[in-house]
């Protein structure tokens, strides 16, 4: 009862906040007026850190500006040029107390590069810190010199500032009073000209270590609206040249917090887009989906010039950006409980409402709501795909088969005028068992040459008029044998759904990787002729089993392997800079990984024994003494077959583990509780007897 209540008044507070109009400006922190609206909907541009790192130069920015501009980008809304750290000098500042651009990176300084950047209609944004310069901690900074740099970034003619905070933790100095001192430079600045203040505040714990609550980015909501355009909610999304899906969700649940804060001119920062930065194609377009919906600036982290055009039409897609630039500016919040699925609703500014059906798991799922659940009342609606710009109609169920780290969009108003096409849902086909084992909800399914399969798709009506005559094929990779179950129903009425079954066997010689299954749908709608949908998955092909008395596992293919940051890396610690070792001792083979991970093999009912030692790395001793704590499972079919308990970088654990009977194993390392700071945790002498 006591959760059916907190579910209840969870829905009741997301609808308040879907229906409610935008909030007004909030006052400005410590006095005067409130920060002025730069950009009323969400500013778009481009960013050098995850894509240049250290050392962008004049070159490769004006190049950036150039491909902006043929590439449509800048057409689309991208145009901001945002200069990141590393572009001082190494002794920032002059004798005059100027700073100073590096001059083998900017040999002609910087305004000609502004300048150039604005031939482009593009705009302009350089970098600082709150913090004072501290040689050796951190390379730039403008504390003592706030109104200075003001002047000097407005005399270069920029046109936004991004003010982070590394140099001011490093002095243990107060951000609230920094940025709001950094804000009012900004805003009385000699030149008179309007710059948007990105406030970034990137400190979080546990990934930081400890830190007061006032001091992370998760309290800057608390003041940050009355100072700034802008202002970063969490940590950084990932590292230079690397961003992952995981840690996209971290940081869009981290800016959700405050959603009340957001409007016109002012916006929650959940980090940069990192398109082809270490995401699939599809978990990239979940993330556009969410920052969209999250009324989030959106700001490429990736070098453009070297994308595919998938990611650029991502990028670039109408009707997503329009979510994103609705003139409410509203920021979407979660109707429901939290979960492996969720839907999340944002009013827009017509009335209507852009709905995303969230799939954080492992496995396609056909996701639902209902339109009185987003705060829509009437019979008939009408269900644009902002992704395939496919219209429907439906009585009120909003659904969509979404793939595994997949997001569905909608945008959803009342329907008037003729009726629609009915809004039908093919699911993605779903492998429930491989070998006559069923496959548990939520697990991505694995297979292996010579594997029999099961493979099902359910379509569902979910329009006001029946469907006729619908019929599903479903197509393998060549060489694998498909037949079907069971025969197609004559119709399908509004709210009535048919399951198509399939059998599927793969070949002995089965290649490795992901197959693609796809189902072909087709049905008659009367007065509309024969529709069609196509929808796709992947089945996952392992590679052959180990094979011998004493296999060092690390050196075999895993099927999937994940890592907190970086990659599972084998016969080294995390990141590849030295050999697994703990309490002293090297060893010569295993994995190192970072928490959360998981490293998935294929034993194919093969092996009896596996033997390892697990810890954490010497590595971590050479940093502070926070974190370095992990857990580690050895996980079989979904059973726990070892548990570690929480492992402390002054102990190890020996492990050995029947496996008798395991298809499929999951090495998987957790936090231990306090966050994955400084988990850097090695699988040594990794083996296993088949």
């Amino acid at each position: 009862m006591k959760r059916q209540l907190t579910v209840l008044l969870a829905l009741l507070t997301a609808l308040l906040v879907v229906q409610a109009p935008a909030q007004a400006a909030p006052p400005a922190v410590g006095g005067g007026s409130a920060p002025p609206v730069l950009s009323p909907t969400p500013y778009m541009g481009w960013n050098t850190y995850y894509a240049l790192g250290g050392d962008p130069t004049d070159a490769e920015i004006r190049s950036i500006a150039d491909f902006l501009v043929s590439s449509g980008l800048r057409d689309a809304g991208y145009e901001y040029v945002w200069i990141d750290g590393n572009w001082a000098a190494p002794t920032p500042r002059s004798g005059a107390g100027d700073l100073v651009p590096n001059p083998d990176q900017f040999p002609h300084g910087l305004a000609p590069l502004v300048d150039y950047i604005h031939s482009k209609g593009l705009k302009a944004g350089i970098y600082t810190d709150a913090g004072p310069y501290i040689p050796g901690k951190c390379g730039l900074g403008s504390g003592g010199h706030y109104q200075r740099d003001a002047d000097q970034f407005a005399a270069w003619e920029f046109d936004a500032v991004k003010v982070d905070y590394l140099c001011g933790i490093a002095a243990d100095l107060d951000p609230r009073t920094v940025f709001t001192e950094f804000a009012r430079a900004l805003r009385n600045n000699a030149s008179g000209r309007p710059m948007i203040f990105n406030l970034c505040n990137p400190v979080t714990s546990p990934d930081w270590g400890d830190y007061p609550e006032e001091q992370q980015s998760t309290y800057s909501w608390a003041y940050a609206p009355g100072i700034a355009q802008s202002w970063r909610t969490y940590t950084d999304v990932g590292f230079v040249g690397e961003i992952k899906f995981k840690d996209v969700l971290r940081n869009y649940d981290a800016n959700a917090r405050h959603p009340e804060v957001a409007g016109p001119g002012r916006f929650n920062d959940p980090d940069y887009l990192g398109p082809e930065l270490g995401m699939s194609d599809e978990e990239f377009r979940t993330q556009m989906t969410l920052w969209s919906v999250a009324a989030a600036p959106l700001v490429i982290g990736s070098d453009v010039r070297k994308l595919s055009r998938t990611s650029l039409g991502i990028l670039t897609d109408r009707d997503v950006l329009a979510i994103n630039q609705d003139k409410a500016a509203v920021q979407a919040v979660r109707v429901g409980p939290a979960g492996a699925t969720e839907t999340w609703v944002k009013r827009l500014a017509d009335g209507d409402r852009a709905v995303v059906l969230l799939n954080r798991g492992d496995s396609p799922a056909t996701l639902t709501t209902t339109a009185r659940k987003v705060g829509l009342t009437g019979g008939r609606f009408t269900l644009k795909d902002a992704w395939t710009d496919r219209v429907t109609e439906s009585a009120g169920t909003i659904s969509a088969a979404v793939p595994a780290h997949g997001a569905a969009l909608l945008r959803v108003g009342r329907a008037s005028g003729k009726p629609g096409a009915p809004h039908v849902v093919a699911g993605l086909p779903q492998v429930t068992a491989v070998g006559g084992d069923a496959v548990p909800a939520g697990v991505a399914p694995v297979a292996a040459g010579g594997d029999d399969a099961q493979v099902e798709v359910t379509v569902r009506n979910d329009g006001t008029r029946p469907v006729v005559a619908p019929r599903l094929g479903l197509a393998a990779p060549e060489g694998w044998t498909v037949s079907a179950v069971g025969t197609a129903p004559r119709s399908l009425l509004p709210g009535r759904a048919a399951t198509f079954a399939f059998e599927v066997t793969l070949p002995d010689g089965a290649a490795p990787g992901d197959a693609p299954l796809t189902a072909r749908t087709s049905y008659e709608v009367p007065g509309k002729g024969r529709l069609g949908l196509t929808t796709s998955a992947a089945l996952r092909v392992a590679p052959p089993a180990p094979d011998g008395d004493d296999v060092v596992l690390s050196h075999h293919d895993w099927i999937s392997a994940t890592s907190g940051w970086m990659s599972p890396t084998v016969d080294r610690s995390v990141g590849g800079g030295s050999p697994i070792s703990m309490l002293g001792q090297v060893h010569p083979t295993g994995l190192g990984v970072a928490s959360p991970s998981t490293v998935r093999y294929y034993l194919g009912d093969r092996c009896t024994r596996l033997r390892t030692t697990v810890g954490i790395d010497d590595a971590v001793r050479n940093v502070g003494p926070e974190g370095g704590t992990s857990t580690f499972e050895v996980i079989g079919d979904g059973r726990v077959l070892f548990d570690s308990g929480v492992v402390t970088r002054d102990a190890v654990r020996e492990a050995d583990v029947d496996v008798t009977g395991v298809r499929v194993l999951d090495l998987v390392v957790g936090d231990g509780g306090d966050g994955g700071y400084n988990d850097r945790a090695d699988w040594a002498g990794l083996s296993v007897s088949c």
